[in-house]
């Protein structure tokens, strides 16, 4: 799953990442190395100008709302828990499908954050007594440093309790799609701790390859079975992981010292 990440490049290096034609100034979100589900984050989407004459979708930086609620739903309250749809069943399950046949966006990150968890978990004695270990997070992300580029999907929600003009009558909010993590070694492993993704978690967000953006964010491309193709683990070897601190954990905490590589999992934690 996706339950963290960081998302610290501003509207103007995404907009020359992506080729970004829209943004606006006003929307412009602080880097956020402790991204959590709720929080507002940049979206890159293919969509139609309010209210212009021009009705040509245009590539736009957008700040919605991370925990999608469907456009159905009686309450944004699940929301939150909405955060990851399963590449292998976004195309029907029914608070996802329409947006993916309609609604995809691209979710700009650094890297994201995993917790290890599974066959690793043991038991430590502490002064006599069994005591589980804090979980070591690693933070994942693309060997050379460029952009993650999550496939995300995204939906509008009406808030009928409030008037037309209300600014919060409307809530748009998204979804990162998630798939199988890659068995195969990591590009850069740490010297001490996991060797591939799949050994820090069996799932990862689906990273688009840049040869992928266009055809993924293509209104004109509606066929499911079409849309599925694009849906393909990215090559294996493209990623590396390092463990920082435990202080990730903890949702309060934000800064770029949160990113810092650590030379070994700290005292007390897996690996």
């Amino acid at each position: 799953m996706c339950g963290r990440y960081a998302a610290s490049r501003g509207p103007e290096d995404l907009a020359g990442i992506f080729d970004i034609e829209k943004w606006d100034p006003e929307e412009t979100l602080a880097p956020d190395y402790n991204v959590a589900p709720t929080k507002e984050v940049y979206a890159v989407l293919d969509r139609p100008v309010k209210d212009a004459e021009d009705q040509r979708p245009v590539r736009q930086l957008r700040r919605l709302k991370w925990g999608l609620v469907p456009s159905w739903a009686k309450s944004p309250e699940g929301g939150a828990r909405m955060i990851n749809a399963r590449a292998e069943t976004v195309h029907e399950k029914p608070s996802y499908r329409r947006a993916f046949t309609a609604r995809r966006c691209i979710l700009p990150a650094d890297g994201y954050f995993e917790w290890v968890t599974g066959t690793q978990e043991r038991d430590l004695e502490v002064e006599g007594r069994k005591k589980r270990p804090r979980k070591q997070p690693y933070f994942v992300l693309p060997a050379d440093g460029s952009v993650f580029a999550m496939a995300g999907l995204y939906e509008f929600w009406r808030d009928r309790t409030l008037p037309d003009d209300h600014p919060g009558a409307w809530w748009v909010t998204c979804s990162v799609i998630t798939t199988e993590a890659e068995a195969t070694p990591l590009a850069v492993a740490p010297a001490e701790g996991p060797s591939s993704l799949s050994d820090i978690h069996p799932r990862m967000p689906l990273m688009l390859t840049p040869d992928r953006w266009d055809a993924w964010l293509d209104h004109s491309r509606t066929d499911v079975d079409d849309l599925r193709s694009l849906l393909d683990a990215p090559p294996a070897g493209l990623m590396r992981a390092f463990p920082v601190s435990t202080a990730v954990s903890n949702v309060r905490n934000n800064g770029p010292e949160l990113l810092k590589e650590l030379a070994a999992p700290e005292e007390g934690t897996l690996f």
